[in-house]
């Protein structure tokens, strides 16, 4: 078992396209042809999670949060990259899923609308369109699984939920090599007909160039014939947020609560009145309170995030939305443990934890007077 048929499990369940345009989400770290023997999950790779990964021996760390958002120019033991390159020092790789992870269809919004048991849930912000093109591959039968693989490794292939998607059918080619060619079949300057099947699969328009590169490799042709059709733009069913309906009426105070339990938060913020009873509610992990003029748009009472600015703050207390923080941590760190139950599920010849040395790094003390 290869880090690279990991990679594909996940990019199955969270793909890529579903990233936000400014994440790094994907391998960042390591060679995906190494063996996964070992993989931990966490939510972001910091020193401890980095020295927890080596000393296990992780082949694979899969950690929500990217590393590298910025160019890096040094990665030394001492530097702010200093866990990337612990990492890197005992052989492990590294994927981050994050924002197509909390959009995607059982991501991590829609996990926290499960756990309360919302219903009539959707994304707060719907991926609308997806590029894609379809691409058509001129092959002879030997050359159909080598190169399907190929494509289906380099991202192509996936509709919908469904990945390494294709249709074939069996023609016949003609083709009459120049006298330099090495041609696989035939002789050069002699026509030849050969029987051929024609490959057509889709790939996202962002990944063309390896595509395009995937079909070159696998192909035993010198000059492999093959198209790329632009195709309409496909509309998504995910995307990011979420919001549905409880069903029962519940005052904000008494959901900030269970939304706390839910996701096993040590305490809980509110804004708005506690007695506000709400019916239809939105979620947005993490730094979630972009979220809240779709909340509003959407007819949410209430907004549930990780975290929020102090000026998010006064927008939800003037847009009318009760808005509820759990914690960056809480509201996101469940949802790296449930992935590696899923990960353990799908490949159980192969031993994965989630980090057992990440912790909050928010400490609450409670102020007293006399």
């Amino acid at each position: 078992m290869t880090i690279a048929e990991v990679v594909r499990a996940l990019e199955r369940w969270f793909p890529p396209p579903l990233a936000e345009s400014w994440d790094n989400v994907g391998l960042l770290l390591g060679d995906d042809r190494e063996p996964a023997e070992r993989i931990m999950t966490c939510l972001t790779l910091t020193g401890a999670t980095a020295e927890e990964a080596a000393a296990k021996k992780a082949s694979l760390v899969v950690s929500h949060h990217p590393i590298f958002f910025r160019g890096v120019k040094r990665l030394t033991a001492k530097g702010p990259d200093a866990a990337a390159y612990r990492l890197a020092r005992a052989g492990a790789a590294l994927y981050s899923p994050h924002t197509s992870f909390d959009g995607s269809d059982d991501g991590i919004n829609q996990q926290w609308a499960d756990r309360l048991g919302l219903v009539d849930v959707e994304p707060l912000r719907p991926a609308r369109r997806m590029n894609v093109v379809k691409f058509v591959v001129f092959t002879p039968e030997s050359d159909v699984g080598p190169v399907l693989e190929s494509v289906f490794r380099a991202g192509a292939g996936r509709i919908g939920d469904y990945g390494e998607c294709s249709y074939r059918v069996l023609g016949k080619g003609t083709f009459r090599g120049d006298a330099g060619t090495n041609p696989t079949i035939g002789t050069p300057g002699v026509r030849e007909e050969v029987e051929e099947y024609r490959l057509e699969f889709v790939a996202p328009t962002e990944r063309v160039a390896e595509v395009t590169a995937a079909v070159r490799a696998a192909h035993s042709y010198e000059e492999p014939a093959f198209e790329v059709h632009a195709l309409h733009d496909v509309a998504g069913t995910v995307g990011g947020g979420r919001v549905g309906n409880v069903k029962t009426a519940t005052p904000l105070g008494e959901l900030a609560a269970s939304a706390g339990r839910a996701v096993n938060a040590s305490s809980v913020e509110v804004v708005g009145d506690a007695g506000k009873v709400c019916k239809r509610i939105a979620f947005g992990c993490g730094a979630g309170a972009s979220f809240l003029d779709d909340a509003k748009r959407l007819g949410a009472d209430a907004l549930l995030v990780g975290e929020a600015s102090f000026h998010d703050l006064l927008k939800a207390e003037a847009l009318g939305v009760g808005l509820v923080l759990v914690g960056h941590f809480a509201s996101e760190r469940f949802a790296v443990e449930t992935l590696a139950d899923r990960l353990g599920k799908e490949f159980p010849s192969i031993h994965v934890w989630a980090a057992a040395s990440e912790k909050d790094p928010r400490q609450l003390i409670s102020l007293t007077t006399d």
